[in-house]
């Protein structure tokens, strides 16, 4: 198993910190390789400049800018993120991570003579968990919509294995948790984790069946 887990919040001492040490035990205890892209303190630059766009759709030269992030995701098989919801959906450095990094030619392919609508190119990926904390109510967050696990789960799990196994787990009503609250999420994130990493079925192959056997077909 190769990991490769997202980390986006600006502070070392905040609960999300907490939240990235309890994930990245469980990939420890799983034996799984790992790499780590912390965002802030690698001092990522997330804004798609105009120079960015130029090459956008050229393949070939659109990973040079972020080579390093490309050759994470590329190389991993499990893909994880640990951030803040901030007005519902993702911190900008995690947005800009996503805009930048998750290229054509990397993450998807554009649409072409073969079909119309873009292609997924991330089918290396068979799991994918997204550890997020909200300030709102679960039903507020709900109502709204919560388009940054959307973006997440639907929109780059998309593009992933067909059987891709997701987990998610959010702390809502952040900003008034307690001790009790944040040590039971904790708890949660690492049951999740179990389930995340627990081997993945085996595909069953039915064997195919030829009418030209004899006793088979129409005539059998």
């Amino acid at each position: 198993m190769r990991a490769l887990v997202v980390f986006c919040h600006p502070k070392t001492d905040s609960f999300n910190a907490a939240v990235l040490e309890t994930v990245v035990n469980k990939l420890h205890d799983a034996g799984a390789e790992i790499r780590i892209s912390d965002l802030y303190r690698s001092a990522f630059q997330p804004v798609l400049s105009g120079s960015d766009l130029d090459r956008y759709l050229n393949c070939a030269e659109n990973c040079d800018p972020v080579a390093e992030e490309v050759a994470k995701v590329t190389w991993c098989d499990t893909l994880i993120f640990v951030y803040p919801t901030w007005w519902y959906g993702l911190p900008a450095m995690l947005k800009g991570w996503l805009d930048r990094v998750l290229l054509p030619g990397v993450a998807f392919h554009m649409p072409d003579e073969s079909s119309p609508d873009i292609r997924p190119g991330l089918r290396h990926i068979t799991r994918m968990g997204v550890f997020t904390t909200c300030g709102a109510s679960h039903g507020l967050t709900t109502l709204i919509g919560a388009p940054g696990k959307r973006t997440l789960q639907r929109g780059v799990g998309f593009l992933c294995a067909p059987r891709c196994r997701k987990s998610f787990a959010a702390h809502y009503l952040m900003d008034s948790s307690t001790d009790a609250s944040r040590s039971a999420h904790l708890t949660r994130v690492a049951r999740r984790m179990d389930k995340l990493l627990a081997p993945l079925p085996k595909r069953r192959i039915w064997p195919r069946l030829s009418l030209s056997q004899p006793g088979k077909g129409a005539e059998g």
